[in-house]
Protein backbone atom coordinates (compact mmCIF):
# COMPACT_ATOMS: atom_id res chain seq x y z
CA UNK A 1 0.00 0.00 0.00
CA UNK A 2 1.21 3.60 -0.99
CA UNK A 3 2.06 5.79 1.50
CA UNK A 4 1.03 9.52 1.65
CA UNK A 5 2.09 12.13 4.08
CA UNK A 6 -0.45 15.18 4.53
CA UNK A 7 1.44 18.37 5.94
CA UNK A 8 -1.37 21.28 6.93
CA UNK A 9 -2.10 23.10 9.79
CA UNK A 10 -5.64 23.50 8.82
CA UNK A 11 -7.12 20.43 10.70
CA UNK A 12 -10.40 20.06 7.66
CA UNK A 13 -7.75 20.08 5.14
CA UNK A 14 -5.80 17.05 6.66
CA UNK A 15 -9.43 15.53 7.25
CA UNK A 16 -10.66 15.50 4.10
CA UNK A 17 -7.42 14.64 1.80
CA UNK A 18 -7.22 12.16 4.82
CA UNK A 19 -10.39 10.64 4.07
CA UNK A 20 -10.32 11.19 0.69
CA UNK A 21 -6.94 9.35 -0.50
CA UNK A 22 -8.27 6.38 2.09
CA UNK A 23 -10.89 6.11 0.35
CA UNK A 24 -8.75 5.74 -2.83
CA UNK A 25 -6.67 2.86 -0.99
CA UNK A 26 -3.72 5.04 0.56
CA UNK A 27 -2.17 4.64 3.82
CA UNK A 28 -2.15 7.86 4.99
CA UNK A 29 -0.03 9.87 7.61
CA UNK A 30 -0.57 13.41 8.64
CA UNK A 31 1.62 16.36 10.51
CA UNK A 32 0.36 19.94 11.61
CA UNK A 33 3.29 21.61 10.29
CA UNK A 34 6.74 21.54 8.18
CA UNK A 35 8.96 20.59 11.05
CA UNK A 36 6.53 17.56 12.20
CA UNK A 37 6.66 16.77 8.26
CA UNK A 38 10.21 16.96 7.69
CA UNK A 39 10.62 14.59 10.67
CA UNK A 40 7.87 11.93 9.34
CA UNK A 41 9.01 12.38 6.14
CA UNK A 42 12.57 10.85 7.24
CA UNK A 43 11.34 8.48 9.97
CA UNK A 44 8.35 7.17 7.97
CA UNK A 45 9.52 7.27 4.06
CA UNK A 46 5.99 8.40 2.33
CA UNK A 47 6.01 7.67 -1.60
CA UNK A 48 4.23 10.82 -1.80
CA UNK A 49 4.14 14.24 -0.04
CA UNK A 50 1.11 16.58 -0.15
CA UNK A 51 2.17 20.05 1.72
CA UNK A 52 0.39 23.29 2.58
CA UNK A 53 2.67 26.41 1.37
CA UNK A 54 1.89 28.68 4.83
CA UNK A 55 2.22 26.66 7.34
CA UNK A 56 3.11 28.22 11.31
CA UNK A 57 7.46 27.78 12.01
CA UNK A 58 8.74 26.53 8.67
CA UNK A 59 6.14 26.31 5.54
CA UNK A 60 5.97 23.94 2.69
CA UNK A 61 8.15 26.23 0.23
CA UNK A 62 11.21 26.12 2.90
CA UNK A 63 10.29 21.96 3.92
CA UNK A 64 10.18 21.18 0.31
CA UNK A 65 14.25 22.81 0.11
CA UNK A 66 15.09 21.32 3.20
CA UNK A 67 13.27 17.77 1.88
CA UNK A 68 15.75 17.86 -1.26
CA UNK A 69 18.97 18.22 0.22
CA UNK A 70 18.42 15.56 2.62
CA UNK A 71 19.35 12.10 0.67
CA UNK A 72 16.95 10.40 2.45
CA UNK A 73 13.54 11.90 1.46
CA UNK A 74 15.32 13.81 -1.69
CA UNK A 75 13.18 11.57 -3.99
CA UNK A 76 9.86 11.60 -2.80
CA UNK A 77 7.66 13.56 -4.30
CA UNK A 78 5.88 16.81 -3.52
CA UNK A 79 2.54 18.50 -3.78
CA UNK A 80 2.68 22.08 -2.92
CA UNK A 81 -1.00 23.17 -1.82
CA UNK A 82 -1.85 27.00 -1.47
CA UNK A 83 -4.03 29.98 -1.27
CA UNK A 84 -0.85 31.69 -2.96
CA UNK A 85 -1.90 31.62 -6.46
CA UNK A 86 0.71 34.43 -8.26
CA UNK A 87 3.49 33.23 -11.21
CA UNK A 88 5.71 34.03 -8.37
CA UNK A 89 4.64 31.76 -5.59
CA UNK A 90 4.06 29.44 -7.80
CA UNK A 91 8.06 29.38 -9.40
CA UNK A 92 9.20 29.76 -5.88
CA UNK A 93 7.35 26.45 -5.08
CA UNK A 94 9.15 24.69 -8.30
CA UNK A 95 12.47 25.83 -7.45
CA UNK A 96 12.24 24.13 -4.54
CA UNK A 97 11.74 21.04 -5.74
CA UNK A 98 8.22 20.25 -6.00
CA UNK A 99 6.45 17.68 -8.74
CA UNK A 100 3.02 19.80 -8.61
CA UNK A 101 1.38 23.06 -7.02
CA UNK A 102 -1.85 23.09 -6.73
CA UNK A 103 -3.92 26.73 -5.38
CA UNK A 104 -6.78 26.49 -2.78
CA UNK A 105 -9.66 25.93 -3.11
CA UNK A 106 -8.91 22.82 -4.83
CA UNK A 107 -10.83 19.45 -5.84
CA UNK A 108 -9.70 16.43 -3.34
CA UNK A 109 -10.44 14.44 -7.08
CA UNK A 110 -7.55 16.62 -8.41
CA UNK A 111 -5.46 15.71 -5.58
CA UNK A 112 -6.33 12.04 -6.06
CA UNK A 113 -5.34 12.13 -9.82
CA UNK A 114 -2.13 13.80 -9.09
CA UNK A 115 -0.90 11.83 -6.23
CA UNK A 116 -2.10 8.96 -8.50
CA UNK A 117 -0.11 10.30 -11.91
CA UNK A 118 3.05 10.84 -10.41
CA UNK A 119 2.99 7.13 -9.06
CA UNK A 120 1.69 5.56 -12.01
CA UNK A 121 -1.31 3.96 -9.79
CA UNK A 122 -3.84 3.21 -12.39
CA UNK A 123 -7.49 4.35 -11.06
CA UNK A 124 -9.20 1.82 -9.56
Amino acid sequence: MRRILIADDEHNIRHILDFSLHAEGFDVISAGDGEEALALAASEAPDLIVMDVMMPGCGGVEACRRLKQDNRTRQIPVILLTARSSREDREAGLAAGAAEYITKPFSPQKVIDLVQSILGVAHE
